[in-house]
């Protein structure tokens, strides 16, 4: 297998992979053959070089599989107390706990929901249950952003994750939460949410990775894929902060429908390494893709984003806004690219970036693009890479403020015009306190 780990490894991971889908005895034979598939595939890519066009700035050293377990990791004794803790919201239409790939707690859906076919079930359910709509939708989406092999290798291994269907003309008001935990030391994580909205339907999905404690390395490549059908609503929050000895990798993509409306949102504070993979394909006129992030990155933390924004029908619009801030020697790496097919006359689309240097050591790389194939459009991309202006610190300073926290509420109000687009107040305020907490651990 070409690939960048050893060749114990290598084996290591093949003997993994066969035991995986050895204990899969009661599976569909579709579902052990496309893993099967998958697990090919991410044999046969190599990993990532440094002149790769798609890995350009990033640090390729340290992406080796070697030191992670993909077989079965001891049981979760503290289960109840990973479960009290995800608690990130009081109402929601349903909740799942997911710790080390394993489901720790399944809130259901009410029996009103359930009456009008909405689905919201673990995949290891689902593939039973509900096997012809994974067959329609589970990995359509090609990861097409540089990390194929990655989204290869959460293919093959994947165990569990989150399925939500909402038929329709079926409008959700509160929102369904996925809580994804790494406990044990050394674990793979592989978190999947599948969103499929039909025709003229609502619905808000909340999804948290976390760590369950500072010490315990991870792995963690999940993957999110957004159907939203024509006229409906799905509107997508990501909160990341897996702690920073986790190695990370998110693979996100939607499909918006004519009339369709998307937001996603993501927040991201930790990680090692962590490279986000976000795809808006906009192939319904009329429709509305929102592409929302920010990020804090400090001490030696790389966060590299990779977006791609592709128009195929006219009439439709994209916004995406990432905003990042860096502390110490953290690096951050934004490479995006607005793409307008020929047919896709009288497109709107914007693409900005912008960062935010709390020291002089910090490296913050942006890489806008535009390609444009259609003649009566409106598109502007633009990135800026700024430090905090003196006189702001010291106009804080001069009122008791000390300057860690006169930086601190500086950061609030840049990452204010992105927290402001969370519809939900609670969960802005989790994400409010996400951001606090980071700078908390800094004066320890």
């Amino acid at each position: 297998m070409p690939t960048s780990t050893s060749e114990n490894a290598t084996d290591e991971i093949q003997s993994a992979f066969n035991r995986h889908i050895e204990d899969l005895d009661t599976a569909p034979a579709w579902w052990k053959d496309s893993k099967a598939k998958a697990f090919e595939t991410f044999a046969s890519l190599e990993m990532p070089k440094r002149k790769d066009e798609a890995w350009r700035f990033a640090t390729i050293k340290g992406l080796s599989l070697d030191s992670y377990a993909f077989a079965a990791l001891p049981a979760i004794s503290d289960a109840a107390k990973i479960v009290e803790r995800s608690s990130f919201l009081e109402k929601c239409a349903g909740r799942f706990v997911f710790g080390d790939n394993e489901t720790l707690q399944a809130d259901r859906i009410s029996p009103e929901l359930a009456a009008k076919g909405v689905i919201w079930a673990p995949l290891r359910e689902a593939i039973a249950k509900h096997s012809e709509i994974l067959k329609d939708y589970f990995m359509k989406q090609e990861a097409d952003l540089g990390s194929a092999k990655f989204a290869a290798l959460h293919h093959a291994f994947l165990e569990n994750g989150a399925l939500l269907y909402v038929p329709k003309g079926v409008e959700i008001e509160d929102p369904f939460v996925v809580y994804n935990w790494s406990i044990n030391a050394g674990v793979a994580l592989f978190p999947h949410t599948l969103i499929v909205a039909e025709e003229f339907s609502k619905v808000k999905v909340v999804e948290a990775n976390l760590s369950a404690t500072e010490e315990n390395a991870a792995y963690s490549c999940g993957v999110n894929h957004i159907f939203a059908g024509v006229g409906s609503s799905v509107d997508y929050t990501h909160l990341q902060n897996f702690n920073e000895r986790t190695l990370g990798f998110q693979i996100n993509s939607n499909i918006a429908g004519q009339d369709s409306n998307v937001k996603t949102i993501s927040v991201n504070v930790g990680c090692q390494r962590y490279r986000s993979e976000t795809h808006g394909q906009i192939k319904g006129s009329g429709s509305k893709v929102e592409m929302l992030s920010l990020a804090v990155a400090d001490y030696e933390q790389e966060i590299d984003q990779r977006t791609l924004q592709t128009h195929s029908a006219p009439h439709a619009v994209s916004d995406l806004l990432f905003k990042n801030v860096l502390i110490d020697n953290a690096k951050t790496i934004f490479s995006g690219l607005i793409k307008v097919d020929p047919g896709a006359q009288q497109t709107d689309a914007y693409q900005t970036n912008r960062n935010l240097l709390l020291s002089n050591t910090a490296e913050a790389n942006s890489l806008p693009g535009l390609e444009i194939d259609a003649n009566d459009v409106k598109c502007s991309h633009g990135a800026t890479t700024a430090q905090i202006e003196p006189e702001e610190v010291f106009y804080m300073k001069a009122r008791g403020i000390p300057e860690s926290g006169a930086q601190e509420l500086i950061v609030y109000g840049f990452f204010e015009e992105v927290l402001e687009r969370i519809d939900s107040e609670p969960l802005a305020e989790n994400a409010r306190r996400i951001i606090q907490e980071k700078f908390r651990k800094r004066l320890r």
